[in-house]
């Protein structure tokens, strides 16, 4: 009898892998239950084999994303919308070479600080629990950053924001805009708009990350065993 459940668990394990990947998956949730329910009565922790799958999705996807988005010209920021009144000002009265200097600190301390995100990153991938892996096994292509970002995003602000500062302290931001809001001031121009452009570098640098790792996440269920581990094809494997 013990054989049996054996035998029933291993088969339940298959086919709830291979309905986990399947487009439907309202459909094949009771299935993905079953599976998980008969493969632990037969002694086989299914909860753990898809949580640690959850968080290997996480790691390559994060780990992928911060080594792209840290090579040089990854980034394309420039100054926001609300600027443009200075830059085009700045620009119509020769200074434009302020501006420029500035853009291109504010795109190298964005890849530096991508670098330094990866152990952020891990740190918070550690701290999910079981729960909350398993519930992103029913959701879509991104489900598993979207999770993370909602949970995670401001705490990850907390510690992003001073990683950004430091590496835009390296490459001189602030001497940048500095120089580039003294010329401003100076100019015959009333109405002048306020600019918080640090938080826009660390806005769009935040963004930036959680669509790479959305991306990656994608692809990795797109072909989990290629891009991913034999456990991520089991878990995510073709419906």
């Amino acid at each position: 009898m013990k054989q049996s459940w054996v035998v029933v668990g291993l088969l339940a394990g298959t086919m709830m892998g291979a309905l986990a990947g399947c487009q439907n998956m309202e459909a094949a949730s009771p299935w993905v239950d079953l599976g998980n329910q008969v493969a632990k009565n037969a002694g086989y922790d299914t909860d753990s084999r898809l949580s640690r799958a959850i968080k290997d999705t996480l790691n390559a996807s994060t780990d992928r994303a911060s080594a792209g988005l840290s090579q040089q010209g990854a980034f394309n920021l420039r100054l926001p919308a609300s600027a443009q009144p200075v830059v085009n000002s700045l620009r119509q009265y020769g200074f434009g070479s302020y501006v420029d200097q500035l853009e291109l600190a504010m795109n190298r301390g964005a890849e530096q600080a991508a670098v330094e995100a990866a152990p952020v990153f891990k740190q918070a991938i550690a701290g999910m629990t079981v729960n909350d892996a398993l519930g992103i096994i029913r959701g879509g292509d991104t489900a598993a950053t979207s999770y993370f970002r909602g949970q995670t995003e401001s705490t990850l602000r907390s510690r992003f924001q001073p990683i950004v500062e430091a590496n835009l302290q390296k490459t001189g931001f602030y001497e940048q805009y500095k120089s580039m809001l003294a010329v401003y001031e100076n100019l015959p121009i009333a109405n002048k708009p306020s600019m918080d452009v640090e938080r826009y570098v660390l806005d769009s640098s935040m963004t930036a990350l959680f669509t790479r790792i959305g991306e990656e996440e994608a692809l990795i269920r797109k072909d989990p065993v290629a891009r991913g581990s034999v456990l991520i094809g089991q878990v995510f494997g073709e419906g």
